[in-house]
């Protein structure tokens, strides 16, 4: 049940790709957020559509940003997996995480029969992908 070195080298290469991936698109969007103020969004005139919107682009920047966060977080839980030797176990059941599925998703938590019956009982609440 133990990964091979090789794939342990490979699962890790995939994190260190995903990791740069998500810091690339958060310093992407900061120089956005920094220089877009609200008053910019909304301008002088006080028109209520001008400033949903500028709610609304607000809101949605810090979701984003939120979500790339969370993304950080989960390589980082998952690179303590690799190094503890427990990338490729189940939280759930305890069985083999197949490296296929962690090659792919290298975020994987739990076998495919586990997180199957996870998404029908908690419907979208499963790991978004980036």
């Amino acid at each position: 049940m133990t990964l091979t070195q090789a794939q342990s080298t490979k699962l890790a290469r995939s994190l260190d790709a995903f990791e740069a991936e998500v810091r690339e698109k958060i310093r992407a969007s900061m120089p956005q957020l920094a220089d877009q103020k609200y008053i910019d969004l909304v301008g002088v005139v006080y028109d209520a559509a001008d400033e949903a919107t500028a709610t609304m682009q607000e809101e949605v920047d810090h979701t984003l940003l939120e979500h790339y966060l969370q993304k950080l977080k989960e390589i980082e839980a998952a690179r303590v997996r690799l190094e503890r030797g427990e990338a490729d176990v189940c939280v759930e059941c305890g069985d083999e995480i197949g490296f296929k599925r962690l090659h792919a998703y290298p975020f994987a938590t739990r076998c495919i029969h586990c997180q199957t019956l996870h998404e029908k009982i908690h419907g979208g609440e499963a790991a978004p992908r980036l």
